[in-house]
């Protein structure tokens, strides 16, 4: 009976996991919950439990993280424990049974505070990641998961605080975990301790002292905001539109060129009155072409920016032009700093619109030059094909008069 209940558990809450629509949960999910109830087994294996205690400790390994699905991430034991008691009371009628569960579930809200072996057996399973190698991974899960869910952000300098905090306010109750994972848990705290001092000195030497800035003329109003941000959607609809206008002028010059290659070069060894003609098409027809791709032909910088740039200010990082090819890990932080400066924030807003407005006018310019070779273009070209058959056709007039006056009778 009991073998069979505990496939049910297991079917029951795997089933819950899969069918939840629940987005974010990158650390605290089935597969965390799987590796949960595999540590419960191997402490539990330690200690010889017997067979209703590793009842509870398998009912509460399971089911000890699923009210993520339906509360909010700080109460979430709490709907747990409801969500176990609605499912087992049907299978387990004993209500010390369901009480010891549900203790063993309360347990592993931070802090901990178990109050006998079970509930310490399943606070070092939940716990037991940060004694392995597996800790960075899964500490870069839960920072996803804070973002994604909950809307956290945190920098890079104070989530390493955070995590070393947190790891040595932390203790393993069972002396089987503490033999086994303390002295990688301490590893893992001094290799946070190593990555947060490389980082405080980074930002040390970064750090950027700024003038103070009047509150009644700073840039943060909502209205300075507001008419950066539509200046900037401007100019950027106003490049799509100047990008449109090449684009017909290639696709028109384009079908004029197969035109002419197809039908009126073929008739050239006829018609030599039409090649003059023909070759200014073609030749303004080329050149609309060749400065409307210049007015589309994008130019990419160099992509990489030092830090000495970000202590000057120099570097517009909210342009994509600039960063590409850096690290994300320096971009990062130089995100962080340029943010936390308010000067250099809106400089670079500024700074780009700037820019955006520089690459507008050169677009429009080449864009007008090409229309108006277009336009000159086509009027010359007309006007050539109207002369040349002009006088194709006088040409052809004076030949017949002269033929028949030659065979006219005395």
């Amino acid at each position: 009976m009991e073998s069979d209940l505990y496939k049910k558990i297991e079917n029951h809450v795997t089933a819950l996991f899969e069918k939840a629509s629940v987005k974010g949960l990158s650390y605290h999910n089935l597969e965390h919950t799987k590796q949960v109830v595999a540590r419960t087994k191997e402490i539990a294996a330690h200690y010889n439990v017997s067979e209703q205690e590793m009842l509870i400790l398998y009912a509460a390994a399971w089911f000890h993280d699923i009210g993520y699905l339906y509360s909010d991430a700080s109460d979430h034991e709490t709907e747990s424990a409801a969500i176990m008691r609605s499912y087992l009371k049907d299978f387990i009628h004993d209500s010390d049974v369901l009480d010891s569960i549900e203790s063993c579930i309360l347990a592993t809200r931070y802090p901990q505070s178990p109050k006998n072996l079970l509930e310490e057996i399943i606070c070092d399973a939940d716990m037991y990641h940060l004694g392995t190698k597996d800790f960075k991974q899964s500490n870069k899960r839960i920072q996803k998961e804070r973002l994604e869910s909950r809307g956290e952000i945190f920098s890079k300098t104070v989530w390493l605080r955070n995590a070393i905090t947190f790891l040595e306010g932390h203790h393993f109750h069972t002396s089987y975990c503490r033999d086994l994972l303390e002295k990688k848990k301490q590893q893992n705290i001094e290799k946070l301790r190593k990555q947060l001092q490389a980082r405080e000195e980074t930002e040390s030497q970064l750090s950027i002292v700024g003038p103070e800035i009047n509150p009644k003329n700073a840039l943060m109003t909502k209205g300075i905001q507001t008419m950066l941000r539509l200046t900037s959607d401007n100019h950027l609809q106003l490049s799509e539109m100047a990008d449109g206008k090449a684009n017909i002028l290639i696709s028109v010059n384009a079908i004029i060129i197969s035109v002419i290659l197809s039908v009126l070069v073929r008739r050239l060894e006829v018609d030599t009155y039409l090649t003059i003609p023909t070759i200014i098409f073609l030749v303004v027809s080329v050149s609309t072409i060749v400065v409307a791709i210049l007015a589309t032909r994008p130019k990419i910088s160099e992509g990489r920016f030092s830090d000495q740039d970000i202590i000057n200010k120099k570097t517009n990082l909210l342009f994509f032009g600039n960063f590409y090819k850096a690290s994300l890990e320096q971009y990062e932080n130089a995100m962080r700093i340029m943010m936390g400066d308010s000067a250099y924030l809106y400089g670079s807003l500024i700074k780009d619109i700037y820019a955006l407005g520089v690459v507008l006018a050169r677009k429009y310019k080449l864009i007008r030059l090409a229309y108006n070779i277009f336009m000159i273009g086509i009027v010359v070209s007309v006007l050539a094909f109207a002369l040349a058959v002009y006088l194709n056709n006088v040409n052809s007039g004076a030949v017949t008069s002269s033929g028949n006056s030659a065979v006219m009778p005395l």
